[in-house]
Protein backbone atom coordinates (compact mmCIF):
# COMPACT_ATOMS: atom_id res chain seq x y z
CA UNK A 1 0.00 0.00 0.00
CA UNK A 2 0.92 3.43 -0.52
CA UNK A 3 3.37 4.70 2.58
CA UNK A 4 1.43 7.25 4.73
CA UNK A 5 2.93 10.81 4.79
CA UNK A 6 -0.19 11.77 3.18
CA UNK A 7 1.70 12.88 0.04
CA UNK A 8 0.86 10.57 -2.37
CA UNK A 9 -3.26 10.87 -3.44
CA UNK A 10 -4.55 14.50 -2.89
CA UNK A 11 -0.79 13.11 -1.97
CA UNK A 12 7.25 20.06 -3.58
CA UNK A 13 14.71 26.69 -5.33
CA UNK A 14 18.09 25.98 -6.23
CA UNK A 15 20.42 28.00 -3.86
CA UNK A 16 23.53 30.24 -4.69
CA UNK A 17 26.93 28.13 -3.59
CA UNK A 18 27.06 30.82 -1.19
CA UNK A 19 24.40 29.60 0.30
CA UNK A 20 25.27 25.67 0.41
CA UNK A 21 26.11 25.52 3.91
CA UNK A 22 22.64 26.00 4.60
CA UNK A 23 21.32 22.82 3.37
CA UNK A 24 20.53 21.30 6.11
CA UNK A 25 17.87 24.30 7.32
CA UNK A 26 14.41 24.77 6.18
CA UNK A 27 14.64 26.75 3.08
CA UNK A 28 15.36 25.17 -0.24
CA UNK A 29 19.05 23.28 -0.43
CA UNK A 30 21.08 23.49 -3.58
CA UNK A 31 20.69 20.77 -5.97
CA UNK A 32 23.26 17.97 -7.01
CA UNK A 33 22.28 17.01 -10.48
CA UNK A 34 24.28 19.12 -12.52
CA UNK A 35 23.90 19.62 -16.08
CA UNK A 36 26.43 19.04 -18.64
CA UNK A 37 25.68 22.63 -19.93
CA UNK A 38 26.78 25.50 -18.53
CA UNK A 39 23.62 26.80 -16.63
CA UNK A 40 22.67 30.86 -16.27
CA UNK A 41 23.18 32.46 -13.09
CA UNK A 42 20.81 31.19 -10.35
CA UNK A 43 17.44 32.58 -10.64
CA UNK A 44 16.70 34.72 -7.07
CA UNK A 45 13.12 34.84 -7.64
CA UNK A 46 12.37 31.50 -8.52
CA UNK A 47 14.51 30.42 -5.29
CA UNK A 48 11.86 32.87 -3.43
CA UNK A 49 8.92 31.34 -5.01
CA UNK A 50 9.49 27.91 -4.24
CA UNK A 51 9.78 28.35 -0.79
CA UNK A 52 6.81 30.92 -0.69
CA UNK A 53 4.88 27.78 -1.97
CA UNK A 54 6.26 25.53 0.27
CA UNK A 55 5.25 27.69 3.22
CA UNK A 56 1.64 28.10 2.34
CA UNK A 57 1.59 24.69 0.97
CA UNK A 58 1.92 23.81 4.64
CA UNK A 59 -0.54 26.72 6.14
CA UNK A 60 -3.25 25.63 3.81
CA UNK A 61 -2.41 21.17 4.81
CA UNK A 62 -0.74 21.77 8.48
CA UNK A 63 -1.75 18.18 9.17
CA UNK A 64 0.79 17.16 5.69
CA UNK A 65 3.17 20.18 7.19
CA UNK A 66 2.99 17.99 11.08
CA UNK A 67 3.39 14.73 9.18
CA UNK A 68 6.66 16.49 7.22
CA UNK A 69 7.89 17.33 10.80
CA UNK A 70 6.83 21.08 10.68
CA UNK A 71 5.51 20.84 14.62
CA UNK A 72 4.17 24.81 15.05
CA UNK A 73 1.34 22.75 13.15
CA UNK A 74 0.80 20.93 15.33
CA UNK A 75 -3.62 19.83 16.40
CA UNK A 76 -4.60 21.91 13.23
CA UNK A 77 -6.83 20.88 10.45
CA UNK A 78 -7.25 22.30 7.47
CA UNK A 79 -10.31 24.28 6.43
CA UNK A 80 -13.13 21.91 4.79
CA UNK A 81 -15.86 23.51 4.42
CA UNK A 82 -16.77 24.73 0.86
CA UNK A 83 -15.18 27.96 0.52
CA UNK A 84 -11.90 26.77 2.31
CA UNK A 85 -11.37 24.27 -0.40
CA UNK A 86 -12.85 26.50 -3.02
CA UNK A 87 -10.11 29.12 -1.71
CA UNK A 88 -7.49 26.79 -1.90
CA UNK A 89 -8.23 25.33 -5.37
CA UNK A 90 -7.85 29.04 -6.29
CA UNK A 91 -4.54 29.55 -4.30
CA UNK A 92 -3.26 26.13 -6.39
CA UNK A 93 -4.07 27.93 -9.76
CA UNK A 94 -2.50 31.16 -9.29
CA UNK A 95 0.53 29.25 -7.99
CA UNK A 96 0.27 26.94 -11.05
CA UNK A 97 0.14 30.41 -13.29
CA UNK A 98 3.15 32.30 -11.94
CA UNK A 99 5.30 28.90 -12.53
CA UNK A 100 4.50 28.67 -16.02
CA UNK A 101 5.75 32.17 -15.71
CA UNK A 102 8.56 31.41 -15.20
CA UNK A 103 9.91 30.96 -18.59
CA UNK A 104 12.61 28.54 -20.13
CA UNK A 105 15.24 30.91 -20.62
CA UNK A 106 15.26 32.22 -17.00
CA UNK A 107 15.72 29.28 -15.36
CA UNK A 108 19.21 26.59 -15.38
CA UNK A 109 18.22 23.40 -16.88
CA UNK A 110 17.71 22.26 -12.93
CA UNK A 111 15.49 24.59 -12.25
CA UNK A 112 13.38 23.78 -15.24
CA UNK A 113 13.13 20.14 -13.85
CA UNK A 114 12.43 21.98 -10.36
CA UNK A 115 9.52 24.09 -11.95
CA UNK A 116 7.70 20.89 -14.09
CA UNK A 117 8.04 18.86 -10.63
CA UNK A 118 6.18 21.64 -9.26
CA UNK A 119 3.46 22.60 -11.61
CA UNK A 120 3.34 18.21 -11.34
CA UNK A 121 2.38 18.39 -8.16
CA UNK A 122 -0.12 21.19 -8.28
CA UNK A 123 -2.00 19.71 -11.22
CA UNK A 124 -2.10 16.33 -9.01
CA UNK A 125 -3.74 18.75 -6.03
CA UNK A 126 -6.25 20.58 -8.79
CA UNK A 127 -7.33 17.03 -10.47
CA UNK A 128 -8.44 15.05 -7.07
CA UNK A 129 -9.79 18.61 -5.34
CA UNK A 130 -11.54 20.27 -8.71
CA UNK A 131 -11.86 17.41 -11.52
CA UNK A 132 -12.66 15.09 -9.02
CA UNK A 133 -14.52 16.62 -6.31
CA UNK A 134 -12.82 14.19 -3.91
CA UNK A 135 -13.84 15.96 -0.99
CA UNK A 136 -17.50 16.13 -1.93
CA UNK A 137 -17.87 12.60 -3.01
CA UNK A 138 -15.54 10.71 -1.43
CA UNK A 139 -15.37 10.09 2.15
CA UNK A 140 -11.96 8.12 1.72
CA UNK A 141 -10.85 11.43 0.68
CA UNK A 142 -10.10 12.74 4.49
CA UNK A 143 -8.00 9.92 5.92
CA UNK A 144 -5.48 11.44 3.26
CA UNK A 145 -6.17 14.99 3.66
CA UNK A 146 -5.16 14.62 7.82
CA UNK A 147 -7.76 12.95 9.64
CA UNK A 148 -5.13 10.46 10.87
CA UNK A 149 -3.46 11.64 14.01
CA UNK A 150 -0.98 8.81 14.02
CA UNK A 151 2.12 11.27 14.12
CA UNK A 152 0.80 12.36 17.35
CA UNK A 153 0.04 8.92 18.74
CA UNK A 154 2.84 6.62 17.58
CA UNK A 155 5.39 9.18 16.34
CA UNK A 156 7.57 9.87 19.37
CA UNK A 157 8.81 13.17 17.92
CA UNK A 158 8.61 14.94 21.02
CA UNK A 159 8.31 14.08 25.12
CA UNK A 160 4.99 12.44 25.83
CA UNK A 161 2.87 15.60 27.02
CA UNK A 162 3.90 17.96 23.92
CA UNK A 163 2.38 15.21 21.56
CA UNK A 164 -0.89 14.82 24.04
CA UNK A 165 -1.34 18.92 23.72
CA UNK A 166 -1.31 18.48 19.83
CA UNK A 167 -3.81 15.19 19.80
CA UNK A 168 -5.73 17.26 22.48
CA UNK A 169 -6.12 20.52 19.99
CA UNK A 170 -7.13 17.83 17.41
CA UNK A 171 -9.35 16.12 19.11
CA UNK A 172 -11.27 19.02 20.22
CA UNK A 173 -11.97 19.61 16.30
CA UNK A 174 -13.05 16.22 15.22
CA UNK A 175 -17.33 17.00 16.20
CA UNK A 176 -16.64 20.11 13.84
CA UNK A 177 -14.60 18.08 11.49
CA UNK A 178 -16.97 15.33 11.37
CA UNK A 179 -20.26 17.10 10.66
CA UNK A 180 -18.51 19.06 8.38
CA UNK A 181 -17.59 15.43 6.46
CA UNK A 182 -21.40 14.69 6.99
CA UNK A 183 -22.26 17.72 5.42
CA UNK A 184 -19.89 17.64 2.74
CA UNK A 185 -20.21 14.16 0.89
CA UNK A 186 -23.98 14.00 0.25
CA UNK A 187 -26.17 10.74 -0.19
CA UNK A 188 -26.58 8.49 -1.40
CA UNK A 189 -23.27 6.87 -2.09
CA UNK A 190 -22.09 3.60 -3.59
CA UNK A 191 -22.25 0.52 -1.38
CA UNK A 192 -18.24 0.32 -1.78
CA UNK A 193 -17.91 3.77 0.01
CA UNK A 194 -20.39 3.13 2.84
CA UNK A 195 -18.93 -0.10 3.63
CA UNK A 196 -15.60 1.64 3.75
CA UNK A 197 -16.43 4.76 5.70
CA UNK A 198 -18.63 2.92 8.81
CA UNK A 199 -15.85 0.84 9.25
CA UNK A 200 -12.70 2.94 8.33
CA UNK A 201 -15.14 5.95 10.84
CA UNK A 202 -15.69 3.37 12.95
CA UNK A 203 -12.15 2.25 14.02
CA UNK A 204 -11.53 5.63 15.57
CA UNK A 205 -13.54 5.08 18.04
CA UNK A 206 -11.45 2.17 19.77
CA UNK A 207 -8.45 4.16 19.08
CA UNK A 208 -9.53 7.04 21.02
CA UNK A 209 -11.42 5.22 23.88
CA UNK A 210 -8.43 2.82 23.68
CA UNK A 211 -5.36 3.48 22.23
CA UNK A 212 -4.96 6.93 22.96
CA UNK A 213 -4.94 6.19 26.67
CA UNK A 214 -2.83 3.27 26.47
CA UNK A 215 -0.18 5.51 24.33
CA UNK A 216 0.14 8.41 26.57
CA UNK A 217 -0.15 6.33 29.98
CA UNK A 218 3.39 7.95 30.95
CA UNK A 219 2.12 11.48 31.45
CA UNK A 220 2.18 12.51 34.90
CA UNK A 221 0.11 15.88 34.53
CA UNK A 222 -2.97 16.03 36.23
CA UNK A 223 -4.31 18.92 34.05
CA UNK A 224 -3.39 17.32 30.65
CA UNK A 225 -5.54 13.81 31.35
CA UNK A 226 -8.10 15.63 32.71
CA UNK A 227 -8.34 17.89 29.28
CA UNK A 228 -8.09 14.03 27.73
CA UNK A 229 -10.47 12.80 28.98
CA UNK A 230 -12.75 15.83 28.46
CA UNK A 231 -11.88 15.83 24.85
CA UNK A 232 -11.65 12.01 24.21
CA UNK A 233 -15.36 11.09 24.18
CA UNK A 234 -17.10 13.85 22.07
CA UNK A 235 -14.34 13.14 19.61
CA UNK A 236 -15.29 9.02 19.71
CA UNK A 237 -18.84 9.93 19.91
CA UNK A 238 -18.45 12.01 16.90
CA UNK A 239 -16.81 9.33 14.67
CA UNK A 240 -19.02 6.17 16.15
CA UNK A 241 -22.38 8.44 15.27
CA UNK A 242 -21.09 9.36 11.62
CA UNK A 243 -20.16 5.27 11.58
CA UNK A 244 -23.65 4.12 12.15
CA UNK A 245 -25.30 6.76 10.44
CA UNK A 246 -23.61 6.16 7.15
CA UNK A 247 -23.76 2.31 7.76
CA UNK A 248 -27.68 3.03 8.14
CA UNK A 249 -27.59 4.83 4.44
CA UNK A 250 -28.99 3.23 1.89
CA UNK A 251 -26.86 2.85 -1.49
CA UNK A 252 -26.79 4.59 -4.09
CA UNK A 253 -26.23 4.28 -8.20
CA UNK A 254 -23.75 0.72 -8.27
CA UNK A 255 -21.63 2.87 -10.10
CA UNK A 256 -21.73 6.30 -8.99
CA UNK A 257 -17.94 5.99 -8.45
CA UNK A 258 -16.86 5.56 -12.03
CA UNK A 259 -14.89 8.23 -13.57
CA UNK A 260 -15.50 7.45 -17.04
CA UNK A 261 -13.10 8.11 -19.38
CA UNK A 262 -12.08 11.23 -19.91
CA UNK A 263 -11.63 11.85 -16.07
CA UNK A 264 -9.63 8.43 -15.99
CA UNK A 265 -7.37 9.79 -18.74
CA UNK A 266 -6.81 12.98 -17.11
CA UNK A 267 -5.99 11.17 -13.97
CA UNK A 268 -3.04 9.72 -15.18
CA UNK A 269 -1.91 12.77 -17.22
CA UNK A 270 -2.38 15.41 -14.46
CA UNK A 271 -0.97 13.19 -11.37
CA UNK A 272 1.61 11.32 -12.86
CA UNK A 273 2.34 13.01 -16.50
CA UNK A 274 1.60 9.92 -18.54
CA UNK A 275 -0.42 10.66 -21.80
CA UNK A 276 -0.46 7.19 -22.86
CA UNK A 277 -4.06 6.43 -24.31
CA UNK A 278 -6.42 4.80 -22.13
CA UNK A 279 -6.93 1.77 -23.99
CA UNK A 280 -3.13 1.65 -24.97
CA UNK A 281 -2.48 1.37 -21.18
CA UNK A 282 -4.98 -1.95 -20.68
CA UNK A 283 -3.24 -3.46 -23.68
CA UNK A 284 0.39 -2.67 -21.65
CA UNK A 285 -1.30 -4.06 -18.17
CA UNK A 286 -2.89 -7.15 -19.74
CA UNK A 287 0.55 -8.10 -21.46
CA UNK A 288 2.28 -8.07 -17.78
CA UNK A 289 -0.58 -9.69 -16.45
CA UNK A 290 -0.01 -12.66 -18.86
CA UNK A 291 3.85 -12.72 -18.24
CA UNK A 292 3.51 -13.02 -14.54
CA UNK A 293 0.80 -16.12 -15.08
CA UNK A 294 3.32 -17.91 -17.33
CA UNK A 295 6.29 -17.47 -14.66
CA UNK A 296 3.49 -18.19 -12.20
CA UNK A 297 2.71 -21.69 -14.28
CA UNK A 298 6.38 -22.44 -14.54
CA UNK A 299 7.76 -21.99 -10.71
CA UNK A 300 4.71 -24.01 -9.52
CA UNK A 301 6.18 -26.80 -12.15
CA UNK A 302 9.47 -26.69 -10.24
CA UNK A 303 7.80 -26.33 -6.66
CA UNK A 304 5.10 -28.78 -7.13
CA UNK A 305 4.70 -30.77 -10.22
CA UNK A 306 1.48 -32.18 -11.86
CA UNK A 307 -0.77 -30.23 -9.16
CA UNK A 308 -2.90 -27.26 -10.60
CA UNK A 309 -1.85 -23.22 -9.83
CA UNK A 310 -4.39 -23.70 -6.96
CA UNK A 311 -2.98 -26.37 -5.03
CA UNK A 312 0.84 -24.68 -5.91
CA UNK A 313 -0.50 -22.14 -4.30
CA UNK A 314 -2.31 -23.82 -1.38
CA UNK A 315 1.03 -25.59 -0.54
CA UNK A 316 3.36 -21.96 -0.41
CA UNK A 317 0.61 -20.46 1.74
CA UNK A 318 0.36 -23.70 4.27
CA UNK A 319 3.79 -22.55 5.37
CA UNK A 320 2.65 -19.60 7.96
CA UNK A 321 4.96 -17.35 9.46
CA UNK A 322 6.11 -18.33 13.18
CA UNK A 323 4.22 -16.20 15.24
CA UNK A 324 1.55 -14.87 12.81
CA UNK A 325 2.16 -11.95 10.08
CA UNK A 326 3.74 -9.38 12.58
CA UNK A 327 6.55 -11.65 14.06
CA UNK A 328 6.65 -12.89 10.89
CA UNK A 329 7.99 -9.54 9.27
CA UNK A 330 10.03 -8.69 11.77
CA UNK A 331 12.26 -11.88 11.32
CA UNK A 332 12.61 -10.87 7.58
CA UNK A 333 13.42 -7.44 7.79
CA UNK A 334 17.07 -8.36 8.73
CA UNK A 335 17.49 -10.87 6.05
CA UNK A 336 16.48 -8.73 3.50
CA UNK A 337 18.66 -5.52 4.57
CA UNK A 338 21.63 -8.17 4.67
CA UNK A 339 20.72 -9.53 1.22
CA UNK A 340 20.71 -5.73 0.05
CA UNK A 341 24.22 -4.91 0.97
CA UNK A 342 25.65 -8.19 -0.08
CA UNK A 343 24.34 -8.65 -3.27
CA UNK A 344 24.77 -4.35 -3.65
CA UNK A 345 21.50 -3.88 -5.00
CA UNK A 346 21.14 -0.28 -4.02
CA UNK A 347 23.25 1.91 -1.28
CA UNK A 348 21.41 2.36 2.00
CA UNK A 349 21.99 5.77 2.81
CA UNK A 350 21.57 5.64 6.51
CA UNK A 351 21.48 3.36 9.82
CA UNK A 352 17.40 3.85 10.22
CA UNK A 353 15.61 0.46 10.77
CA UNK A 354 11.73 0.12 10.66
CA UNK A 355 9.70 -1.54 13.38
CA UNK A 356 6.63 -4.00 12.91
CA UNK A 357 3.26 -3.48 14.63
CA UNK A 358 -0.43 -4.77 14.18
CA UNK A 359 -2.31 -1.73 12.41
CA UNK A 360 -4.59 0.71 14.18
CA UNK A 361 -8.57 -0.25 13.74
CA UNK A 362 -9.32 2.96 11.78
CA UNK A 363 -6.49 1.42 9.27
CA UNK A 364 -7.35 -2.03 8.30
CA UNK A 365 -8.78 -1.74 4.91
CA UNK A 366 -5.51 -3.04 4.01
CA UNK A 367 -3.24 -5.77 4.86
CA UNK A 368 -0.19 -3.87 4.63
CA UNK A 369 1.69 -0.18 5.03
CA UNK A 370 4.55 1.65 6.48
CA UNK A 371 4.01 5.14 8.19
CA UNK A 372 7.41 7.03 7.43
CA UNK A 373 8.64 10.45 9.41
CA UNK A 374 8.97 12.93 7.29
CA UNK A 375 11.88 14.87 6.29
CA UNK A 376 12.02 17.66 9.08
CA UNK A 377 12.45 15.13 11.55
CA UNK A 378 15.19 13.42 12.93
CA UNK A 379 16.28 10.26 14.49
CA UNK A 380 12.82 8.82 14.54
CA UNK A 381 11.51 5.56 13.85
CA UNK A 382 9.34 4.46 10.60
CA UNK A 383 6.73 1.73 11.48
CA UNK A 384 5.82 -1.25 9.33
CA UNK A 385 1.69 -1.81 9.84
CA UNK A 386 0.29 -5.37 9.44
CA UNK A 387 -3.86 -5.45 9.75
CA UNK A 388 -5.14 -8.94 11.78
CA UNK A 389 -8.08 -10.45 9.57
CA UNK A 390 -11.55 -8.73 10.22
CA UNK A 391 -12.98 -10.79 12.76
CA UNK A 392 -16.70 -10.35 11.19
CA UNK A 393 -15.43 -12.74 8.64
CA UNK A 394 -15.48 -16.73 8.89
CA UNK A 395 -13.16 -18.37 10.37
CA UNK A 396 -11.29 -20.13 7.15
CA UNK A 397 -11.15 -16.22 5.78
CA UNK A 398 -9.85 -15.13 8.58
CA UNK A 399 -7.04 -17.76 8.26
CA UNK A 400 -6.51 -17.98 4.81
CA UNK A 401 -5.77 -13.78 5.14
CA UNK A 402 -2.99 -14.47 7.14
CA UNK A 403 -0.44 -14.92 3.90
CA UNK A 404 2.36 -18.06 3.70
CA UNK A 405 6.14 -16.54 4.53
CA UNK A 406 7.05 -16.66 0.39
CA UNK A 407 4.08 -14.10 0.35
CA UNK A 408 4.85 -12.04 2.97
CA UNK A 409 8.58 -11.75 2.43
CA UNK A 410 7.64 -9.46 0.03
CA UNK A 411 5.32 -7.37 1.40
CA UNK A 412 8.48 -6.61 3.70
CA UNK A 413 10.26 -6.20 0.42
CA UNK A 414 7.21 -4.01 -0.83
CA UNK A 415 7.29 -1.99 2.53
CA UNK A 416 10.27 -1.88 3.67
CA UNK A 417 14.02 -3.29 1.82
CA UNK A 418 14.14 -2.14 -0.44
CA UNK A 419 10.65 -0.95 -1.13
CA UNK A 420 9.17 2.33 0.27
CA UNK A 421 11.21 2.79 3.91
CA UNK A 422 14.56 2.86 1.92
CA UNK A 423 13.05 4.87 -0.82
CA UNK A 424 11.94 7.42 1.47
CA UNK A 425 15.71 7.20 3.87
CA UNK A 426 16.91 8.03 -0.52
CA UNK A 427 13.84 11.09 -0.90
CA UNK A 428 14.41 12.63 2.98
CA UNK A 429 18.12 13.07 1.61
CA UNK A 430 17.14 14.37 -1.68
CA UNK A 431 19.31 17.87 -2.40
CA UNK A 432 16.05 20.08 -3.40
CA UNK A 433 13.53 20.18 -0.30
CA UNK A 434 10.40 20.31 -2.62
CA UNK A 435 11.70 16.73 -3.53
CA UNK A 436 12.06 15.91 -0.19
CA UNK A 437 8.41 16.69 0.96
CA UNK A 438 6.23 15.91 -2.38
CA UNK A 439 6.95 12.00 -3.28
CA UNK A 440 3.97 11.16 -6.40
CA UNK A 441 1.87 7.79 -5.99
CA UNK A 442 3.59 6.29 -9.16
CA UNK A 443 6.95 6.77 -8.02
CA UNK A 444 6.60 5.60 -4.80
CA UNK A 445 4.35 2.48 -5.33
CA UNK A 446 6.02 2.02 -8.60
CA UNK A 447 9.25 1.76 -7.18
CA UNK A 448 8.29 -0.75 -4.27
CA UNK A 449 6.90 -2.90 -6.57
CA UNK A 450 9.51 -2.65 -9.04
CA UNK A 451 11.69 -3.79 -6.16
CA UNK A 452 9.89 -7.02 -5.41
CA UNK A 453 11.06 -8.09 -9.21
CA UNK A 454 14.50 -6.86 -8.74
CA UNK A 455 14.92 -8.86 -5.58
CA UNK A 456 14.11 -11.81 -7.53
CA UNK A 457 16.12 -10.50 -10.44
CA UNK A 458 18.98 -10.47 -7.99
CA UNK A 459 18.91 -14.08 -7.07
CA UNK A 460 16.51 -13.68 -3.77
CA UNK A 461 14.62 -16.77 -4.99
CA UNK A 462 17.38 -18.48 -6.35
CA UNK A 463 16.81 -22.47 -5.51
CA UNK A 464 13.51 -21.76 -3.52
CA UNK A 465 10.85 -21.47 -6.06
CA UNK A 466 8.14 -20.75 -3.24
CA UNK A 467 9.89 -17.60 -2.94
CA UNK A 468 9.65 -16.75 -6.32
CA UNK A 469 5.80 -17.63 -6.18
CA UNK A 470 5.45 -15.11 -3.08
CA UNK A 471 6.81 -12.44 -5.42
CA UNK A 472 4.55 -13.53 -8.08
CA UNK A 473 1.64 -13.29 -6.19
CA UNK A 474 2.27 -9.88 -5.08
CA UNK A 475 2.44 -8.76 -8.76
CA UNK A 476 0.03 -10.42 -10.01
CA UNK A 477 -2.39 -8.59 -7.05
CA UNK A 478 -0.64 -5.37 -8.53
CA UNK A 479 -1.67 -6.30 -12.27
CA UNK A 480 -5.64 -7.22 -11.28
CA UNK A 481 -5.43 -3.84 -9.90
CA UNK A 482 -4.33 -1.94 -12.54
CA UNK A 483 -7.06 -3.90 -14.72
CA UNK A 484 -9.40 -3.26 -12.74
CA UNK A 485 -9.15 0.54 -12.33
CA UNK A 486 -8.86 0.75 -16.05
CA UNK A 487 -12.04 -1.64 -16.04
CA UNK A 488 -14.12 -0.28 -13.40
CA UNK A 489 -13.85 3.46 -14.19
CA UNK A 490 -13.52 3.00 -18.15
CA UNK A 491 -15.06 -0.30 -19.39
CA UNK A 492 -18.17 -0.99 -17.67
CA UNK A 493 -16.48 -3.69 -15.04
CA UNK A 494 -19.01 -3.97 -12.29
CA UNK A 495 -17.40 -4.53 -8.64
CA UNK A 496 -17.82 -8.25 -8.67
CA UNK A 497 -16.54 -8.86 -11.68
CA UNK A 498 -13.62 -7.08 -10.21
CA UNK A 499 -13.51 -9.17 -6.69
CA UNK A 500 -13.35 -12.42 -8.96
CA UNK A 501 -10.70 -11.67 -11.16
CA UNK A 502 -8.55 -11.04 -8.02
CA UNK A 503 -9.79 -14.49 -6.97
CA UNK A 504 -8.94 -15.90 -10.74
CA UNK A 505 -6.34 -14.29 -12.08
CA UNK A 506 -4.57 -13.18 -8.85
CA UNK A 507 -5.49 -16.09 -6.66
CA UNK A 508 -6.37 -13.88 -3.63
CA UNK A 509 -8.33 -15.58 -1.00
CA UNK A 510 -11.74 -14.21 -0.67
CA UNK A 511 -11.45 -11.37 2.05
CA UNK A 512 -8.47 -10.00 0.29
CA UNK A 513 -10.44 -10.01 -2.90
CA UNK A 514 -13.37 -8.21 -1.98
CA UNK A 515 -10.84 -5.51 -0.17
CA UNK A 516 -9.00 -4.98 -3.51
CA UNK A 517 -12.04 -4.69 -5.28
CA UNK A 518 -13.88 -2.36 -2.99
CA UNK A 519 -10.40 -0.27 -2.96
CA UNK A 520 -10.78 0.04 -6.88
CA UNK A 521 -13.56 2.02 -6.63
CA UNK A 522 -12.27 4.84 -3.96
CA UNK A 523 -8.85 4.60 -5.21
CA UNK A 524 -8.63 4.48 -8.76
CA UNK A 525 -5.27 5.65 -9.07
CA UNK A 526 -4.01 2.36 -7.49
CA UNK A 527 -2.53 1.15 -10.87
CA UNK A 528 -0.05 3.07 -10.43
CA UNK A 529 1.90 0.06 -8.40
CA UNK A 530 2.01 -1.94 -11.93
CA UNK A 531 1.81 1.47 -13.78
CA UNK A 532 5.33 3.25 -12.37
CA UNK A 533 6.73 -0.25 -12.07
CA UNK A 534 6.29 -0.83 -16.22
CA UNK A 535 8.00 2.94 -16.29
CA UNK A 536 10.89 1.97 -13.75
CA UNK A 537 12.06 -1.14 -15.88
CA UNK A 538 11.60 0.27 -19.10
CA UNK A 539 13.76 3.55 -18.18
CA UNK A 540 16.40 1.59 -16.41
CA UNK A 541 16.62 -1.26 -20.02
CA UNK A 542 16.67 2.07 -21.54
CA UNK A 543 19.58 3.98 -19.05
CA UNK A 544 21.98 0.65 -19.12
CA UNK A 545 21.67 -0.48 -22.47
CA UNK A 546 24.87 1.87 -23.04
CA UNK A 547 26.06 1.71 -19.24
CA UNK A 548 26.73 -2.10 -19.38
CA UNK A 549 23.47 -3.27 -18.58
CA UNK A 550 22.87 -5.14 -15.48
CA UNK A 551 26.50 -4.02 -14.00
CA UNK A 552 24.69 -0.24 -13.76
CA UNK A 553 21.70 -1.72 -12.03
CA UNK A 554 22.73 -0.17 -8.70
CA UNK A 555 24.06 3.04 -10.19
CA UNK A 556 20.58 3.66 -11.89
CA UNK A 557 19.09 2.70 -8.42
CA UNK A 558 20.81 5.13 -6.43
CA UNK A 559 20.11 7.86 -9.54
CA UNK A 560 16.72 7.07 -9.56
CA UNK A 561 16.07 7.70 -5.92
CA UNK A 562 18.10 10.71 -5.57
CA UNK A 563 15.49 12.66 -7.32
CA UNK A 564 12.83 12.56 -4.24
CA UNK A 565 9.60 11.64 -6.01
CA UNK A 566 8.42 14.03 -9.86
CA UNK A 567 6.55 12.11 -11.96
CA UNK A 568 8.53 9.35 -13.63
CA UNK A 569 8.40 10.81 -17.38
CA UNK A 570 10.21 13.94 -15.64
CA UNK A 571 12.55 11.40 -14.12
CA UNK A 572 12.78 10.17 -17.61
CA UNK A 573 13.85 13.30 -19.53
CA UNK A 574 16.32 13.74 -16.72
CA UNK A 575 18.01 10.55 -17.13
CA UNK A 576 18.12 9.67 -20.00
CA UNK A 577 20.21 12.74 -22.44
CA UNK A 578 18.66 13.20 -25.57
CA UNK A 579 15.07 12.08 -26.65
CA UNK A 580 13.19 10.23 -23.68
CA UNK A 581 11.12 7.96 -26.12
CA UNK A 582 8.40 5.37 -24.80
CA UNK A 583 6.91 5.08 -21.07
CA UNK A 584 6.43 1.72 -21.82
Amino acid sequence: MAPSRSRLLPVLAIAAATFAMLAGCSKSPSPEHKSEAPAPAVNVEWTKFVDEFIDAYFAANPSFAVQSGKHEFDGQLADWTPEGIQKEIARLEQSRQRAVGFQDGTLSPEERFQRDYLISRVDNDLFWLRDARAPFTNPSWYFNAGLDPSTYVTVPYAPADQRLRAFIKYAQQIPGAVAQIKKNVPMPLPKTFIDFSSKSFGGFVDFYRQDVPQAFAEVQDAGLKKQLAEVIEPAAKAMQDYAKWIAAQKPGKSDAYVLGPERFAAMVRMTENVTTSVDKLEEIGRADLERNLAALAEACKQYAAGATIEKCIEKMNADKPTGGAVEGARAQLAQLRQFIVDHDVVTIPGTEEALVMEAPAYRRQNFAYINIPGPYEKNLPSVYYIAPPDTSWSKAEQEAYVPGRADLLFTSVHEVWPGHFLQFLHSNRAPWRFGQLFVGYAYAEGWAHYAEELMIEKGLASGAPEMHIGQLLNALLRNVRYMCAIGLHTKGMTVDQCEQMFKEKAYQDAGNARQQAARGTYDPAYLNYTMGKLMIRKLRADWATTRGGEQAWKQFNDEFLSYGGPPIPLVRAQMLKGPAGELF
